[in-house]
């Protein structure tokens, strides 16, 4: 697919939208331009959600946590659009019930007050209804919950996804919609007419260093964290408009929630909240909010934000983790678009919504969002770019456009990834022996599952496959540098690479794994 797209890329001639970026932002920017009929590419320097946008804490909701500080807006926004996603994407998603134990009556009636109002505010896209549990209850759910001085509890619903599935199903669903999608390919260059006006871009595939020059009409910034970086590329002096948020996570046995409902603390030390979520037969918890100073595509927990993670847990778990059990850790930095004045240390009265800036040279940049909203900030980032390109009118067509994997739906293990991908990707498994083979011998994943990425989703690099097309290296870090020679063999027998590219790909990927081990 990705041989056949540059090749397009070279025959092509003026593109009506170009997106640099290819996470949740650039990929949703990608679906709605696409499914209108404008011609379309993506490029994306890494691989697809390589960033902040594979290293969410997996939950699709509206916030909780806004909704506290007053951000009705945002909250209203994000639950119409979890609905939604619901809707399109229900392969990916689904609705995940959370256990809020409370140690004062007084807490207690105040979250269930604020948690009325946020299925209230869901409206008809509401996915269940906020209860009262008492203690009895509460423990049932949450079987590893301390009962000292437990008052009871409220349950109620969101949504949790896998982000990086969901990623590479609107890569399908923009492709499917013809547009051009590529990973690995870096912009280097930004052109203009005499006039200043944006005409194109130069970027580089960084499998084969070749650079292609691109004329369009339209140019869309949606890079995340980098967005300064591709502003200043356009403006030399730029000033950046994103300071950095770092969210961390940790991964462990699912024995410490002992159950299938999601934890959710609403009052940690300093003042946020924290889940614990079930996540493909683990529990992941997080997240933090550490501002920082500087941006990365691989950032690595703090000490501080895990013990933060590890001391808060360990407040409500009658069994509570210490760093030995911790499987994988992780972090993804939000693109939050920065305050002007006020305490450059806190990250708590930063905007959680989207932005839409449009420069004097027509270059389009979207910063902040979040994965929820991601559909939403795709249209309104269209819709600028028809107003300012002069692009001819179309509709927008999300709304009810389902996402390539949706029309079937298999809930167990982690088949969930893959939807309707499901039975060919079956088929060949069971065309070979070896393909039925394990990756490693504790976790379900196939041989032809490498295979499968291989050909039909853009996986280029051991990584890919192990971080993103299964989620491996986020559920168990040990045991997928356990075998990632294995996976180097299979894809470089799938991708015509030698031996070299077998022990360089293992160098890096021992590199990268040093930043999800505790």
């Amino acid at each position: 697919m990705r041989n056949e797209a540059l090749a397009k890329v070279k025959s092509e001639g003026q593109w009506d939208i170009a997106i640099i970026g290819g996470g949740a932002t650039g990929l949703g920017i990608a679906v709605d331009a696409a499914s209108r009929g404008y011609r379309t590419i993506l490029l994306e320097k890494y691989d697809f959600s390589k960033g902040t946008s594979s290293k969410s804490t997996k939950l699709v909701h509206g916030g909780v946590r806004y909704l506290a500080n007053g951000d009705i807006k945002l909250v209203y926004s994000a639950l119409k659009e979890r609905g939604l996603i619901f809707q399109n994407a229900p392969h990916v998603s689904f609705v995940q019930s959370f256990v809020i134990p409370s140690y004062s009556i007084f807490n207690k009636y105040k979250f269930l007050i604020g948690l009325k109002i946020y299925d209230w505010l869901a409206g008809k896209l509401r996915i269940g209804k906020s209860t009262l549990l008492n203690k009895k209850e509460v423990l049932h759910k949450l079987p590893q919950a301390k009962s000292k001085n437990l008052k009871g509890g409220i349950e109620y619903f969101d949504g949790q996804f896998d982000d990086a599935r969901l990623a590479i199903n609107l890569a399908q669903t923009a492709i499917e919609h013809q547009a051009i999608v590529l990973n690995y390919a870096e912009v280097i260059k930004i052109t203009k007419n005499e006039k200043g006006v944006i005409t194109g871009l130069t970027f580089i595939d960084r499998e084969s260093a070749k650079e292609y020059d691109i004329a369009a009409k339209s140019i869309i910034n949606a890079t995340g964290i980098f967005v300064d970086d591709i502003l200043k590329l356009d403006t030399a002096t730029h000033k950046n408009l994103v300071r950095p948020s770092q969210g961390a996570h940790i991964v462990i046995d699912k024995k410490f929630l002992g159950g299938t409902d999601a934890l959710m603390i609403p009052e940690t030390s300093d003042g946020r909240v924290l889940f614990g979520v079930p996540w493909h037969d683990k529990v992941l918890l997080g997240t933090t909010d550490t501002p920082l100073d500087e941006h990365q595509i691989e950032p690595r927990p703090l000490e501080d934000e895990i013990n933060f993670i590890l001391n808060t847990a360990q407040n409500y778990l009658t069994i509570a983790p210490t760093k030995k059990d911790i499987l994988s850790i992780f972090a993804g930095l939000r693109p939050l678009a920065a305050p002007t004045d006020g305490d450059k240390n806190s990250t708590k009265e930063i905007s959680r919504d989207h932005k839409l800036i449009v420069n004097k040279s027509q270059l389009i940049t979207i910063t902040g969002g979040k994965w929820t909203t991601y559909r939403k900030m795709g249209e309104e980032t269209v819709d600028r770019a028809i107003k300012t390109a002069k692009l001819p009118l179309q509709n927008c067509k999300t709304t009810k456009l389902p996402i390539h994997g949706s029309t079937t739906v298999k809930r167990s293990g982690h088949w969930q990834m893959y939807g309707s991908d499901y039975a060919p990707l079956q088929e060949l498994i069971n065309s070979r022996s070896d393909y039925a083979k394990k990756v490693h011998e504790n976790y379900d994943f196939r041989v032809g599952e490498i295979v499968w990425a291989c050909r039909y989703e853009m996986a280029l690099h051991i990584e890919d496959f192990l971080a993103r097309r299964v989620r491996l290296l986020l559920l168990d870090a040990k045991a997928s540098l356990e075998t990632a020679p294995y996976v180097a063999q299979i894809m470089a027998s799938e991708l015509g690479k030698d031996q070299y590219w077998i022990d360089q790909e293992i160098d890096s990927y021992k590199n990268l794994v040093k930043n999800y081990l505790i």
